[in-house]
């Protein structure tokens, strides 16, 4: 059965599904959860077994859409695991500020975590703000592992469009960064 059929039934509420769909995606959501933690310059306060379960817990926990395809799946899988990145990154700033640390599910915070990765979350919110199909890749490009072909099923529109712009938006984040 495939991931797609799988998510749908899982996302109507069928528990079977759940539990056959579960080992299906994990181990392709650790790899993206080690890729990116591989990519950070500075050392990340959590593991990529942490970082999946939280992202399993957070996506749980709230109301999704239905998955489109598999690409859809783990595009909003990688949203996720940005949006537990940065609240990890927030909760050390807040940290060094005086205020109370907030702790994650995950409770792993061993490592500090650098400001860069703040500086590129308000980067990407400023490119997809200004340009939402730029920020959409890259996302799904960075934080998904999204090939371009992939990318393309997922967002409906040709491989040479989504190169072309994810080419502009790694350009606009260059001179946003630097």
């Amino acid at each position: 059965m495939q991931i797609t059929e799988l998510l749908g039934r899982a996302y109507g509420g069928d528990a079977e599904a759940l539990n056959k769909v579960v080992p299906m995606v994990y181990q392709e959501l650790k790899q993206l959860a080690m890729g990116h933690l591989r990519r950070e310059r500075t050392p990340v306060p959590i593991e990529a077994t942490a970082l999946v379960h939280e992202a399993f817990l957070r996506m749980a926990g709230s109301p999704l859409p239905e998955f489109e395809n598999r690409s859809h799946f783990y595009g909003i899988a990688a949203r996720v695991m940005r949006q537990v990145l940065v609240d990890l990154a927030r909760a050390r700033q807040a940290a060094k500020r005086g205020r109370e640390l907030e702790v994650t599910l995950s409770g792993l915070v061993a490592r500090p975590v650098g400001d860069s990765f703040l500086v590129l979350n308000d980067a990407l919110d400023r490119l997809t703000q200004d340009h939402p199909l730029k920020g959409r890749l890259i996302e799904l490009r960075f934080f998904g592992g999204l090939t371009a072909e992939e990318s393309a099923a997922a967002l409906s529109m040709s491989v040479h469009t989504v190169r072309r712009e994810l080419r502009l938006a790694l350009a606009w984040l260059r001179r946003e960064l630097h």
